[in-house]
Parts: structure tokens; C-alpha cells; sequence
């Protein structure tokens, strides 16, 4: 999400540090396939059986904000309840001294314990590799260590760079073949997610110069609806008509600072778009910041079976409209 990368959390850091992820759990362990295999056909997600498939769901925020989320429990409930055919653990990499780089285990054990509980559900799920800037050394390692978790699970798609802010499209290109060849190296056939640049809205310039000679790549989109118009549309549709097959793995519909009144309108046409174009999307997010786009209040449970005094607007309207797809 645009300016994100800018949060000051530093009082809270310790708080949120204490919960830890899966916190009042038992830890979920990586289950047997339980979903078909998907692949990428032309701009199309399709399943082994050659139909197109649509992927609807929430992401989880930053974990180590809100680490007291990643756990089993939650996952059953977004599942069950809501309604998600997909869930995005979104592992922040390099915002503050609790991320990925300075505590990897306990990005890794959150970014599992999701994994292995969606798996468990049988949704999938999204290992967001959730940062602004390019770390390729670290993210070499960490998808060896997923790919190689996950060998053979249907479920798992690598979302391999959230939201590339200041890099050009050659370097993000480049960055990205390095990572799909480590994760290639392990894992074959696996959905691949690519990001563009400007927090994912210069998807024309990646349509321009793709990636080649691999397969089951796609490439990320993200949009938040009272910022991002027909304008961001238009690009996509650019996009698609050369070939690029899109994911939209976050989106709202405040505007891009993650605040702000809900444009429910623009929203709509947003769902509209990607309906007509049968685009998976996932809406950010599971968190409870005072901020519209964090989808619960701090009453929530730790441990999902949350009340609709529990949901934030914009909560409501994200579990309404997955239900709704059921």
C-alpha cells in the first residue's frame, strides 16, 4: 500500500512482539494436496481440468504488527465464515526492527503457520514476500526455504515482491527472473506472482518487456478504489490485450493511504472490471489499526469467530461480498 513503507510503529513494536503468531494455538503442519493444481493459460488462471478460476480473498496486514492474527484459528474462521477461496500472509521484509531481516524465524513461522492452516482448509494461499525495496539475497533464501516446505502443494502461490516503489521495471525484471529460477530450481509448476513498479500500477511497462521463457507467471495489480480510476483500468486493459495475465493480490476501496471514506461506487466498478475479466483479487486487510483499511477493531479476537461489532466498515463489506460468492 502506497506510503506504508513511511508507518512509525515504534511504541507499539514491543506490544504487538508479545503475541507472536499462531499465539493460543496448536501448530498446523503442512498437509496432503487438497486442491487442484492451477496454471496459467494466456491471461487466464485455469485448473487442471482447463476451467477458469477466480480467486476471491483477504490478506492478512504486516506480521510483525499484527502477528496475533497468523495462527489456525483465523484461517478457519476467513475460510469457513467469510467465505475466502484465498489467503495472502503478507510478511513484512524490511519496515522496522521486528521484520523479515532482522527476525526471520518469526516471519517464517508466521508465513507458515497460515500456510499450513490454509492448506489444512483447503484454500489457498498467497507467501507475500511483503516489501518496497529490492532484497534479492534475502528473498533467494527465503523462497528456497518455502519452495522446498511446499514442493508439490496446489495450494501455495509466492507473491515474489509486493510493491516495488523505487526501482525501475528493468531492475524489478531482473530481480524477479533471479527468484523465479530459485524457485524453479525447486518447485516447477507453481503460480508465480511478479510486481511492478510504483506499488504495482505501471503494469503497462511490464506488458511492454515481459518476463520469457518460463511458465505459470502472472503479474500483480494493486489498486485502492477512491485513488485509482479508470485511468489504472485502462493501463490493466492495456495490459491484457498484449497478453499479461493479471492478479490483483490487494485492494480497497478508500483511497491509497489506506484511510479515508470508502468510494463505494468506484469499488464496485473495480468489481465489476475484474469480474469481466475473470481477475483474482485479494482486499487488504486483516489488522486493526485505527485506519479504514484495517478491517477489524481492537475488540477482535485473536482467534477469528469475530462479531459484526468486531468489523470495521469495510470489514463488512469484504465478508458480504465473499459470502455472497460462496
Amino acid at each position: 500500500m502506497k506510503n506504508t513503507w513511511k508507518w512509525i510503529w515504534a511504541s507499539i513494536y514491543c506490544l504487538v512482539a508479545l503475541a507472536g503468531c499462531g499465539s493460543g494455538t496448536s501448530k498446523s503442519e503442512p498437509g496432503k494436496p487438497s486442491l487442484p493444481a492451477l496454471s496459467v493459460n494466456g491471461t487466464q488462471l485455469m485448473n487442471a481440468a482447463g476451467d477458469t478460476v477466480v480467486l476471491r480473498g483477504v490478506s492478512y496486514g504486516w506480521h510483525q504488527f499484527w502477528p496475533r492474527f497468523y495462527n489456525a484459528s483465523t484461517v478457519a474462521w476467513l475460510a469457513q465464515d467469510w467465505g475466502a477461496q484465498v489467503l495472502r500472509a503478507s510478511m513484512g521484509v524490511d519496515l522496522d526492527s521486528a521484520c523479515y531481516v532482522y527476525k526471520p524465524e518469526a516471519g517464517i513461522e508466521c508465513v507458515t503457520e497460515v500456510a499450513d492452516a490454509a492448506i489444512a482448509n483447503k484454500v489457498y494461499v498467497i507467501i507475500d514476500w511483503h516489501s518496497h525495496h529490492l532484497r534479492r539475497e534475502e528473498a533467494k533464501d527465503f523462497f528456497t526455504r518455502m519452495a522446498t516446505r511446499y514442493k508439490g502443494v496446489p495450494n501455495v502461490l509466492y507473491e515474489i515482491f509486493n510493491e516495488p516503489v523505487d526501482d525501475s521495471w528493468e531492475e524489478v525484471k531482473a530481480y524477479s527472473v533471479e527468484i523465479i529460477k530459485t524457485i524453479r530450481a525447486i518447485e516447477p509448476d507453481a503460480v508465480i506472482l511478479v510486481g511492478t513498479p510504483h506499488w504495482d500500477q505501471d503494469i503497462h511497462l511490464a506488458a511492454d518487456s515481459p518476463i520469457t521463457g518460463y511458465t505459470n507467471i502472472m503479474y500483480t495489480l494493486h489498486f485502492y478504489a477512491a485513488t485509482h480510476g479508470q485511468w489504472l483500468r485502462e493501463r490493466a486493459d492495456y495490459a491484457l490485450r498484449k497478453g499479461i495475465p493479471i492478479f490483483v493480490s490487494e485492494c480497497a476501496g478508500m483511497k491509497a493511504s489506506g484511510d479515508g471514506p470508502l468510494d463505494s461506487a468506484e469499488w464496485q466498478n473495480w468489481l465489476d472490471w475484474m469480474q469481466r475479466h475473470a481477475i483474482s483479487w485479494v482486499a487488504w486487510s486483516v489488522s486493526d489499526k485505527d485506519e479504514t483499511c484495517s478491517m477489524l477493531f481492537p475488540s477482535a479476537s485473536s482467534e477469528g469467530n469475530w462479531k459484526e461489532d468486531d468489523l470495521k466498515e469495510w470489514g463488512s463489506v469484504v465478508r458480504t461480498g465473499l459470502q455472497q460468492e460462496k
